[in-house]
């Protein structure tokens, strides 16, 4: 399932702005000795990566941790588990 966020990401024509950051020389030197061995062209690639596996993984946890407290919102109102069950799996279905 695709979020319009997601999908919003997977396109090649998206904004992009230009940041600076400072990293320590060695992180650097890393960075480079493993971007090729990832297939990637250089480290600023493999950077980008990494920050986009991070941000994912966070957009999920947090994501999911919303939804599990609507949920138990819910539950709390009144709403049955079966009710709850086939929300959640129709979503899923989207």
């Amino acid at each position: 399932m695709l979020t319009d966020r997601l999908k919003k990401r997977l396109t090649k024509d998206r904004e992009m702005t230009t940041i600076t950051m400072r990293i320590p020389v060695d992180v650097v030197e890393s960075l480079k000795e493993i971007a090729p061995h990832k297939g990637l062209r250089g480290y600023q690639t493999l950077l980008k990566a990494y920050i986009s596996e991070g941000l994912r993984k966070d957009e999920a946890q947090y994501s999911s941790a919303s939804s599990e407290r609507l949920i138990e919102a819910l539950r709390k109102r009144g709403v049955s588990d079966s009710v709850l069950k086939e929300a959640v799996n129709e979503l899923k279905a989207a």
